[in-house]
């Protein structure tokens, strides 16, 4: 997950615009154990081939939720939406390193029309932080289903599944393999605690502990409960940090 005010995203936008790219500090991802990508053949490695500092040029994830449709977070490639082709999509890539499964093009990028970010304690507070990428040939399921929105993210259960490329120790990021970990979901209130007036639970949910959390490379990798999507990764205070879990972007609209 991407927890400082200048993102992971916005420095692969900026390489990719020619805008000037800022560092990059490291955050940490705890607990989880490398997958294969079969298991998940619906999970999407958002990025460009014009992003060097990763393999695969992947900066984010996202879930395949129709033929044509991949879900991600909107700050994930909201300065890209009037270059789409710039973004590209690969599926069934357990090793970033390698050049296994199908990459796709993206034609169009929409991002919801209520996103918006602010600040919190230093850090980008991402609000509707959806978007769905349009690919350029559809591709056959499995897609990813989606949960129906609870009014206590706790109704999903306690743990959910977190799933993606991102970083796995405090000042490294050179993690390139898929990894999972089971997660706890945090009650809303628990996550007002925390956050105070940052967190809206009209559009975010909360997950995470000091035992296991998202890191940096991980924006728009999926929350998972039941086996259906629940949120995106999207922002939060640090990394595994206690007391501030992982902030998700929940999925109660993706009609746009």
């Amino acid at each position: 997950m991407f927890r400082i005010p200048r993102t992971v995203a916005a420095a692969a936008a900026a390489l990719i615009f020619g805008l000037g790219a800022p560092a990059v500090p490291a955050t940490a991802i705890v607990g989880g154990n490398t997958i294969e990508a079969n298991a998940y053949p619906w999970l999407a490695a958002v990025g460009s081939p014009l992003y060097f500092p990763r393999p695969s040029g992947q900066f984010c994830g996202g879930a395949l939720i129709a033929p044509d449709r991949v879900v991600t977070a909107a700050h994930c490639v909201e300065l890209a939406r009037l270059l789409p082709q710039a973004i590209t999509v690969t599926f069934g890539r357990t090793d970033l390193r390698s050049h296994d499964g199908v990459t796709v093009g993206v034609k169009e990028i929409r991002i919801h029309p209520d996103f918006r970010e602010t600040d919190f304690d230093g850090e980008t507070v991402h609000h509707n932080d959806l978007a769905i990428l349009v690919l350029d040939e559809p591709r056959p399921g499995p897609y990813l289903e989606i949960a129906a929105p609870q009014h206590d993210p706790r109704a999903y259960g306690d743990t959910g599944t977190i799933v993606g490329w991102g970083a796995t120790a405090e000042n490294d990021i050179s993690n390139t393999l898929l990894r999972s970990a089971a997660v706890p979901i945090v009650s809303n209130a628990t996550c007002a605690a925390a956050y105070g007036s940052a967190f809206d639970p009209a559009d975010m949910l909360c997950a995470g502990s000091p035992d296991a959390d998202t890191a940096e490379y991980d924006s728009g990798d999926p929350l998972l409960a039941g086996g259906r999507l629940i949120g995106l990764t999207s922002w939060g205070k640090g990394s595994a940090r206690p007391g501030f879990p992982g902030v998700y972007a929940y999925l109660t609209t993706v009609g746009f």
